[in-house]
């Protein structure tokens, strides 16, 4: 969906607020816009958050949209491996930061888990971020 208003208060509303049963509706949004990017996939990877970040959210709002899609994409036989990637570097929030800013912060922060190196390789992945501004984290 474009981020506007409304859509900021409905993805702040899941990612701040618990709203957690938003995660299939936003899959299926997520499915359709990247029908064709996902139907080259074999693996659905969420961008992870740090363990502070985490612990106060107590969930991973990208893992969750990564498992609902992995439900809707089942047939196909793409599936979320929500623990490919760790989170070694804590990271500001993105918010109210430019491309060139959130490409600084995010730089480095996430790397693969050596225990998943296996899983992923010679795999196609799709990254999966609740929300898509500049594409940093992807970069």
């Amino acid at each position: 969906m474009l981020y506007d208003d409304v859509a900021r208060r409905l993805v702040h509303g899941f990612k701040h607020g618990d709203r957690t049963h938003a995660a299939p509706s936003f899959a299926r949004w997520l499915a359709r816009a990247g029908a064709k990017m996902l139907a080259d996939a074999d693996l659905i990877v969420p961008v992870p958050l740090n363990r502070w970040r985490l612990a106060r959210r107590r969930f991973n709002q990208s893992a969750l949209l990564a498992i609902e899609l992995q439900k809707l994409l089942a047939p196909a036989g793409q599936r979320a491996l929500p623990d490919a990637l760790v989170r070694h570097r804590r990271t500001c929030s993105q918010g109210g930061l430019g491309r060139a800013g959130r490409r600084r912060n995010v730089a480095g922060a996430c790397v693969l888990d050596q225990r998943r190196a296996e899983a992923v390789a010679g795999r196609r992945i799709v990254p999966v971020d609740d929300v898509l501004t500049t594409g940093a984290p992807a970069g």
